[in-house]
């Protein structure tokens, strides 16, 4: 509820009031809309979620409509990142954008503007954790896969710049440094999407050995009722033995009555992703990643000019994959790009330099 005074005891806003409050009032408009966008491409509980999140913003909207009065004038679009993610949401309206718009939640001035009141703080505050959870539903349905593609892109591009820049330091030929890095990405991105099915099925399969039996519940009438072996299932299940007794009593009552036990869910485990799909990611992934170092040898580089091209295409990709790893995981895109350009510049400097000393010592 807005708390601003009635028009004709509200003193009027100076300039830098006025400005600030219209750019308010632009950035919730265009944060409405981007809750209306994603709510379009989603269905029951998550899109109730997100268009209650858009009337939100528009009673946000409304309070600084209120105080600016016959001043509103005309109002931009917001800022450029808000437009960025309506842009976002119309053509994807994904995980990312969720993302981004969680950070953007988080970065709220309203906790510091005396204009702003106390309740619509606490909104923000608040925004940033629903939609903290509802990314964390798009990052569970896709981590398994994801995960494959990323570190199967980055495992590309790293070890094949760093095979391709230390034989290319030994002082071998141009084309021996291309067939070498061919062999690398098809002997990598088989060797990832073996590992990565084995590892995902591996993990599953010992998840599902750990899962309940469903359909264990059909003994209970036949269980011996002073005996009661069910308060033993509890109690290895984490209850204290007065618990444990009491639980398992209650239920054999209950299936004794003829109430049958409720049919318990099947998990099936999203966050860990498919052994085939997980497989075929990390080995297109690992692919194109290992193709970007050896693209100036294709087009007929060699020596020094191919080397430079090569880091700075590698370069170049492991910005885009940091950020995008930044920007699902809720971190700040910039610090994941540059630690992973890092990392994967400080491998194949390692490499380049042992190739540079076997090379002049003549192994």
């Amino acid at each position: 509820m807005s708390t601003s005074l009635p028009d004709q005891t509200r003193p009027r806003p100076t300039p830098a009031q006025e400005r600030r409050w219209r750019r308010y009032l632009a950035d919730e408009r265009a944060e409405g809309a981007v809750y209306r966008h994603l709510a379009a491409r989603r269905s029951g509980e998550e899109r109730d979620i997100l268009l209650a999140l858009a009337d939100a913003e528009g009673r946000h909207e409304q309070h600084w409509r209120d105080l600016l009065g016959d001043h509103v004038g005309r109002v931009g679009k917001g800022a450029l990142r808000t437009r960025l993610l309506g842009f976002l949401a119309r053509a994807f309206g994904s995980v990312f954008v969720l993302a981004l718009a969680q950070q953007a939640e988080q970065r709220s001035a309203y906790g510091a503007d005396a204009d702003a009141t106390s309740a619509m703080a606490a909104d923000e505050r608040v925004h940033g954790e629903v939609v903290r959870a509802l990314a964390t539903r798009g990052r569970e349905r896709m981590s398994g896969t994801f995960r494959a593609a990323v570190f199967g892109a980055n495992d590309g591009l790293v070890s094949n710049l760093a095979l391709v820049l230390g034989i290319g330091a030994t002082g071998v030929s141009a084309g021996t440094v291309l067939f070498t890095g061919i062999a690398g990405l098809l002997s990598g991105a088989l060797s990832m999407g073996a590992g990565e099915y084995v590892s995902v099925r591996s993990q599953r399969e010992l998840l599902e050995a750990s899962r309940p039996d469903p359909d264990a519940h059909v003994v209970i009438p036949d269980l011996d009722v002073d005996a009661n072996e069910l308060a033993l299932v509890y109690r290895a299940r984490g209850m204290e033995i007065g618990e444990a007794r009491t639980h398992a009593a209650d239920v054999i009552t209950r299936v004794a009555a003829g109430h049958e036990m409720p049919a318990r869910a099947v998990q099936e485990y999203e966050e860990i992703g498919n052994g085939w799909s997980a497989a075929l990611s990390s080995f297109c992934f690992f692919a194109s990643g290992a193709l970007v170092p050896i693209l100036p040898y294709l087009l007929g580089l060699s020596g020094l000019s191919a080397v430079i091209l090569a880091a700075v295409l590698v370069g170049v990709a492991l910005l885009g994959t940091g950020a995008i790893v930044g920007v699902i995981s809720g971190a700040p895109p910039l610090r994941r790009a540059l630690r992973q350009l890092g990392i994967g510049y400080g491998a194949a400097a390692v490499t380049y330099v042992l190739g540079l000393a076997v090379g002049s010592a003549g192994l």
